[in-house]
């Protein structure tokens, strides 16, 4: 019982077998008080061994003396504390105590199902017992409950043993075996002790360990020394059959017991030479408080010492993701007269000077002034682990910051005394940059299709393709390119970019934001090298790199020139308008007219996007003429437009330029015309006659093709699409107010018509832009689209060149539907969500179009008119049409106010029902359908006041009408489509209109006409971000969607 370097076991409850396990020879016991000894003083081992003897000499005591009636007590619960199988420990064990007659302890036996005690408590247990069994079930919370010992532990330990010593039922017990043959001792309450950690010497070595009070009145040699320290809060001792609390000296440092007691146990003997090393680096690190100085020092203290301040800059590159990021720091420590010491102020000078430890004090006035220098120059202590736990950390902000220190800011330091040292990783000693280059490569293969750029800097007499070096920069820290990232830095800031042959330039970002503005394919290539290959179409990026970045041009003058051009088409030169052109144009059809002139001259092409209504076909007529008036139109201008605007070209040429000569190519008798193609200025033909009359077509080549309303080739596949690629001309020329419509795709088609190559093969253009823009909505591809597209596609709106159109005003008119209608609603939409739902979970949501179309279309009907839907029974069609009703109470006030109204439609059996309506009520109207046969005579009608009210179909009426007698349109039924719908609403919001409009849009509310706007809205926001710089969100039909579109009517 003589050791005091008590130690902790990490495996310990794991180890505890108590009485259940394997056995070993018994551990020693606590000694009694001193057995007197003569001569020289025994080592303790030998001291406590004699003690133990003596104590297992003497009579047992009596577990209490107070029994008087002991035939009535035979059972009693005690706890038993005795050595683990180690003999370095304690542990605490609840036993079932049987007594002799005389109340001695006979044998006692561990409770092997302690809950039980509490569940079905036996006669034996006393009041008290419950409160203590409780305790004892707590504290062995957490630990192994495959033995029924447990070493006291924490708070409750103490709690427990200091209320088992107050009822007398705390025992000891040498070994297992002894307390099942009743060999146990009553432990008696100790006083508090005091305990210091103390060196002791044992042979040649050291070893730390605990000196503890002595007792009182004992004298023995090994009296300093207890036989066991337990892990309570606070902490317990063992020692000669009696236990208390112990009193721990932690030099007044927050450590924890079991800290302490871990340093403790892993302390190392230590030698005579080491005694001094380690005595002095405690003292280095003001440590003497908490551990004792193995051996004494003589000490001077110096406080005359002014440290320097030094800087260590290094680089270390830590985990980003599943990467690696390099991570810039600086380390602040100082010199003290040669002793270098951290930024810790915990950390003291100390040095050996002969027989004398130096003491030097630190000047903690001199370091704050030195830290608060670095924070003048904007280093700061680093936010993020492990950096922010080194001592005298500090970082800057950026790189940018990193690179202006190092031009400056080292110097600095080093003038004010400062000792800067720069580690093995420091990224910031650069080299200069000498020049900036652009060469253009044009080889004779490219056929004038292509060009090859290389960008590059001089650095060391030497030219280093630069487009290689950001290419790699970008894929190893893409974070750092984000567009929104790079808007952020100053055109003065500089970035750090590593070269191939090892050194480091800064660039800066002023030349660097226009590169990667202008060759987004640095993004998103992988077969960049030392050169881009751009289409010979992308000149106008050369001009870009040109204006914004200051670099030394090689090749290409001609190419640079077409590019400025292109560039600054809105400043391209105004041409004079044609004298046979029988209107004055506008300013912005002015601007139109010398942009398709500047695209002709340069053999271009492109898409005049106007506005419905800004006059495109007036532009395209002036364009043709002064081509004839020029001596070019050599050959005829083709215009392949849809059957309804046959008419309308016609007559507009007739007007605005009555020296064309027009061809119209449509019906039977243009078999006859083919032969007169090349003697006419304009042939006019459709989309449906083209596939048709192809082989006709091709025989003659043409000056210009046009194709109008241009969205009609929007599907590439299409046999007019493919007809139109085929047509032999020198120019071509689309038109059309809704270059796209519903996905990106249409785009590409259009462009592949005009200029093949400028957007790339179609699986290029889906993997690189189309894609990456409607499914993550990813905003450097929306903005590389839109700039590359920019100089072929005009597009000006209402809003932005005229200004003399009177005011439109949108309203949404949502109409509840009831009784009836509602209830066959929500019955379809049951059906129909169970059959969409099954149809995905077999195919998907790709490969079940054609169900989940059908399912939409008869809620749509519903929602009309539940007379639409041709498979319900007759009595469910006469549910009643709340929208219908709404619609006949809208026109009566409106007729009443004297307006000209437009209703569309999608579905014609539609009009039929509001045309009965329109009939029982003598409502006059015009109608027009694609079965239509006199369409001139139904606008004339409504146009020349016979009639007020216009039936249209969206299909047959939403394009190639002039109906601004109208001044208000009321769509019945929405589509998916909002250009549909705005072309539809622009027959009558178009030059002009002199009065204001009124837009009217009927929706059955909570339906999923209500989710066919929220679509409207994403397909709208996706053509906005393309053709302007605008935002947009993701055009993706998900399921998420049709859970929606399929929700059942509210409350």
């Amino acid at each position: 019982m003589h050791t005091s370097d008590v130690r902790r076991d990490d495996t310990l409850d794991a180890r505890l077998e108590g009485p259940a396990g394997p056995l070993t020879a018994p551990a020693p016991a606590p000694v009694l008080p001193g057995i007197p000894g003569h001569g020289a003083p025994l080592a303790a081992p030998v001291a406590s061994w004699l003690q133990r003897v003596d104590a297992a000499a003497h009579p047992r005591p009596k577990l209490n003396a107070d029994i008087k009636d002991p035939k009535l007590v035979q059972y009693k619960f005690v706890y038993v504390l005795a050595p683990t199988s180690g003999g370095r420990h304690v542990a605490l064990c609840l036993c079932k105590a049987r007594l002799r007659p005389n109340g001695e302890v006979a044998a006692a036996s561990p409770v092997s199902e302690v809950f039980s005690l509490l569940s079905a408590p036996p006669a034996y247990l006393e009041g008290d017992d419950e409160d203590l069994v409780r305790f004892f079930i707590a504290m062995r919370s957490g630990a192994s409950q495959t033995s029924t010992a447990t070493e006291p532990k924490g708070k409750i330990g103490a709690i427990l043993l200091q209320m088992l010593l107050e009822q007398d039922k705390l025992l000891w017990a040498n070994s297992w075996p002894d307390m099942s043959n009743g060999l146990v001792y009553p432990l008696q309450a100790g006083q508090v002790r005091k305990a210091n950690l103390v060196w002791r010497d044992e042979g040649r070595t050291a070893r730390l360990g605990w000196q503890v009070e002595p007792a009182k009145g004992a004298t023995h040699s090994a009296a300093d020394q207890i036989d066991y320290m337990l892990p309570t809060d606070p902490p317990w001792y063992i020692d000669n059959l009696s236990c208390g609390a112990l009193e721990l000296n932690r030099g007044g440092v927050d450590i924890s017991l079991a800290e302490l007691q871990a340093l403790v146990a892993q302390a190392p003997a230590l030698t005579g030479t080491d005694k001094k090393r380690v005595s002095q680096l405690l003292l280095a690190h003001g440590l003497q408080q908490l551990m004792p100085l193995p051996q004494p020092l003589t000490q001077k203290l110096r406080n005359d010492v002014v440290p320097q301040p030094w800087l260590q800059l290094d680089s270390v590159q830590l985990a980003d993701g599943a990467g690696q990021r390099w991570h810039d720091v600086a380390i602040l420590s100082f010199d003290y007269d040669g002793e270098r010491v951290s930024f810790d102020p915990d950390q003291r000078v100390v040095r050996q000077q002969g027989d004398v430890t130096e003491v030097i004090s630190r000047q903690q006035d001199a370091e704050a002034a030195a830290l608060a220098h670095l924070k003048s120059l904007g280093f700061r202590k680093p936010a993020t682990a492990p950096l922010n736990g080194l001592a005298g950390a500090v970082q800057l902000e950026s790189q940018a910051h990193w690179i202006r220190f190092a031009a400056g800011g080292i110097e600095q330091l080093e003038q004010a005394g400062w000792h800067v040292a720069r580690a093995k990783h420091y990224r910031y000693d650069v080299v200069p940059v000498e020049q900036w280059y652009a060469d253009i490569d044009q080889p004779a293969e490219a056929n004038n299709a292509w060009f090859e750029l290389e960008l590059g800097i001089v650095v060391n007499q030497k030219r280093v393709p630069l487009l290689p070096v950001l290419v790699q920069l970008i894929r190893n820290a893409p974070s750092d390119f984000d567009p929104d990232v790079l808007a952020a830095h100053a055109d003065s800031d500089q970035m750090l970019a590593p070269l191939p042959d090892g050194i480091r330039v800064a660039l800066p970002w002023g030349r660097l934001k226009p590169i990667l503005g202008t060759l987004g394919e640095l993004y998103f290539s992988d077969k960049i090298k030392n050169k881009v290959r751009l289409s010979t179409l992308d000149a106008a990026r050369l001009e870009e790199l040109a204006r914004v970045t200051e670099l030394q041009w090689h090749g290409g003058e001609q190419l640079r020139e077409t590019g400025r051009k292109l560039s600054l088409f809105g400043s391209v030169q105004k041409v004079p308008a044609p004298a046979g052109l029988q209107a004055t144009l506008r300013d912005y059809q002015a601007d139109g007219l010398a942009w398709m002139q500047f695209l002709r001259e340069y053999d271009l092409a492109g898409i005049l996007a106007d506005d419905m209504g800004l006059g495109k076909t007036v532009q395209t007529l002036a364009h043709i003429l002064v081509e004839k008036e020029a001596g070019r139109l050599t050959r005829p201008a083709l215009v392949i437009a849809p059957t309804s605007l046959m008419t309308n070209w016609q007559e507009e040429a007739a007007r605005f330029a009555p020296s064309l000569r027009v061809l119209l190519l449509q019906g039977k008798e243009r078999l006859d015309l083919f032969d007169r193609i090349d003697d006419c200025d304009i042939i006019l033909t459709t989309y449906a006659l083209l596939p048709r009359d192809e082989e006709k077509l091709r025989q003659h080549s043409y000056h210009l093709v046009i194709l109008d309303e241009s969205h009609y080739i929007k599907n590439n596949r299409s046999k007019a699409a493919q007809s139109a690629g085929l047509l032999d001309a020198r120019h071509r020329l689309c038109l059309t107010g809704t270059p796209l419509e519903n996905h990106l795709g249409e785009l590409w088609s259009q462009f592949h018509f005009l200029l093949p190559g400028l957007l790339g093969d179609e699986k290029t253009f889906n993997a690189q832009f189309r894609h990456p823009i409607e499914r993550q909505d990813d905003p450097l591809r929306r903005t590389l689209l839109n700039r590359r597209i920019r100089p072929f596609l005009l597009r000006r709106t209402k809003d932005n060149v005229a200004k003399e159109l009177p005011p439109k005003t949108e309203m949404v008119r949502k109409v509840e539907l009831s009784g009836a209608q509602r209830d066959l609603y929500e019955t379809v939409r049951l059906a129909m969500d169970k059959k969409v739902r099954d149809e995905i979970d077999k195919k998907g949501v790709a490969r079940s179009q054609i169900v989940i179309l059908e399912a939409l279309l008869k809620l749509r009907q519903v929602c009309c008119d539940p007379r639409l839907v041709k498979a319900l029974p007759s009595r469910k069609k006469e549910s009643g049409s709340a929208k219908l009703i709404d619609l006949m109470q809208m026109v009566d006030d409106l007729l009443q106010e004297g307006r000209k109204i437009l209703v569309f439609s999608q579905f014609t059996s539609m009009l039929e029902l509001i045309e009965e309506e329109l009939d029982a009520r003598r409502i006059p109207y015009a109608l027009l359908t694609g079965e239509t046969k006199d369409r001139a005579a139904q606008v004339a009608a409504f146009q020349q006041g016979a009639v007020p009210m216009f039936l249209i179909s969206l299909k047959a009426g939403g394009v190639g009408l002039n109906l601004t007698a109208a001044d208000t349109v009321i769509h019945y039924d929405p589509w998916w489509n909002p250009a549909a719908e705005n072309q539809a609403t622009d027959r009558a919001w178009r030059i002009g209109q002199d009065k204001p409009v009124f837009v009217y849009k009927l929706i059955a509310k909570g339906t999923l006409e209500e989710k066919i706007q929220l679509l409207q809205q994403k397909k709208q926001d996706l053509a906005q971000s393309i053709l302007a710089d605008g935002e947009a969100n993701k055009l993706v039909l998900t399921q998420e969607d049709l859970q929606a579109i399929f929700a059942p009517l509210e409350d």
